[in-house]
């Protein structure tokens, strides 16, 4: 009978044999256990601990060499043990090597070139007002579309504020003067004016006409181009009169009305902050959090709740500088995530960010030694199919490995 450990097998003789030399009281259901931990986790620390874990047994059992071999004798009498007994000792090499081979088979043959956890790029919505919240209508898990109205703020000073500065610009055309009503009467006297006139020449012309008869005088041709002369001076003093009533009125009515622009400025200044009494979500996406409810109150930059595409998610991972020259922008690579105890499934990704600067391994690699060691960060974008999720572990095959 054989118990198969991975894609290898190891005969039931050769387990029993090797737990002996192990821990004589370790049982075939706690060694399967432990192996089966050393699988899944596949780390090299785990490896150590149990080694020395081993070691240390094995110094124990040595101080009492005459008990294990009648221990073993015993073992050999009952069956456990056939051919011969084993003396306590440390784990051989060939049998270490028996460890690493069931544990890389475990893994199907595949070694990831690196490894990392899923992430996407979030967005917090904040509110833009301080005020009451009137409705959000976002619930963890729901998905929003782009641009659409989820909220709305309590704006009602922003309103009563912006009534105020319109009642003001009504107020001002109100205080501005009618140019008609005030040039009606210069107007009249003008035209009174040019009556004169046009009465003076047609006596201008009958006198001259006189004077050809010598029914006339030349003194009294005289008095009428001095009359008319003068009418026709006080014409000019008309004109001018109106010009200079229409130029006082005009920067009167200006002034009035230079006041009416600041206030115009501010009514669209109310405009932009009612507008931002809405909550509007400003990128397609799921829902991943709620931050505030219905009826509490809420401040300027306070935050309401968090979104993120979830159709594309970005795995972070590290390689190191020898692994640097092997990838580039826009390179596909292969993306493995846990489907299952022994089982992967596979993505199709896209590199698209590689850092430029060294860093140290997180803080999360579990060795120090590995701490250590200098790595690059990189990007990796993945099409979502609805089973990655944000803080899932992830594995990255460069080359596409099968």
């Amino acid at each position: 009978m054989k118990l198969t450990i991975g894609m290898r097998g190891i005969s039931l003789r050769q387990l029993k044999i090797f737990m002996n030399e192990v821990n004589a009281q370790r049982s075939l259901r706690q060694m399967k256990i432990f192996m089966n931990e050393v699988n899944a986790q596949h780390s090299m620390r785990q490896l150590k601990i149990f080694m020395n874990e081993v070691n240390i047994n094995n110094m124990q059992m040595q101080s009492n060499a005459t008990d294990a071999s009648t221990r073993a004798t015993g073992n050999r009498a009952s069956g456990l043990l056939t051919g011969r007994a084993f003396p306590t000792r440390a784990i051989s090499i060939l049998q270490i090597a028996i460890i690493f081979t069931a544990m890389s088979c475990s893994n199907n043959g595949i070694k990831p070139d690196a490894s990392g956890t899923f992430e996407a790029d979030e967005v917090v919505v904040s509110a833009e007002l301080n005020g009451k919240i009137l409705s959000l209508n976002v619930e963890e898990g729901d998905t929003l579309v782009r641009d659409s109205v989820v909220g709305r703020i309590e704006a009602v000073n922003l309103s009563l504020q912006k009534d105020q500065v319109m009642a003001s610009i009504n107020a001002l055309s109100q205080k501005t003067t009618d140019l008609a009503p005030q040039l009606k009467l210069i107007q009249d006297q003008l035209l009174v004016q040019q009556s004169q006139v046009a009465h003076l020449q047609k006596e201008k012309t009958r006198v001259e006409n006189l004077l050809k008869l010598d029914a006339a005088t030349g003194k009294q041709l005289d008095d009428i181009n001095a009359q008319l002369d003068a009418a026709l001076k006080q014409e000019v003093v008309i004109r001018q009169q109106i010009s200079a009533q229409k130029s006082a009125l005009s920067t009167q009515n200006r002034s009035v009305l230079s006041e009416a622009e600041p206030l115009r400025k501010r009514a669209e200044q109310l405009d932009e902050q009612l507008a931002r009494s809405y909550i509007v979500n400003p990128v397609s996406g799921t829902a991943l959090s709620k931050y505030a409810q219905a009826g509490e109150m809420t401040a300027a930059g306070k935050a309401l709740y968090k979104i993120a595409d979830l159709s594309v998610l970005t795995l972070r991972a590290y390689i190191s500088g020898s692994q640097l020259s092997q990838i580039k922008l826009g390179q596909p690579v292969t993306v493995l995530t846990d489907a299952g105890e022994r089982e992967y499934k596979k993505y199709t990704g896209t590199i698209s960010w590689i850092s430029d600067k060294a860093e140290f391994t997180p803080k999360t690699i579990q060795t120090k030694e590995e701490r250590s060691n200098l790595v690059y960060a990189i990007k990796v974008r993945v099409k979502n199919d609805g089973y990655l999720k944000i803080g899932m572990y992830g594995e990255i095959l460069l080359n596409t490995q099968e």
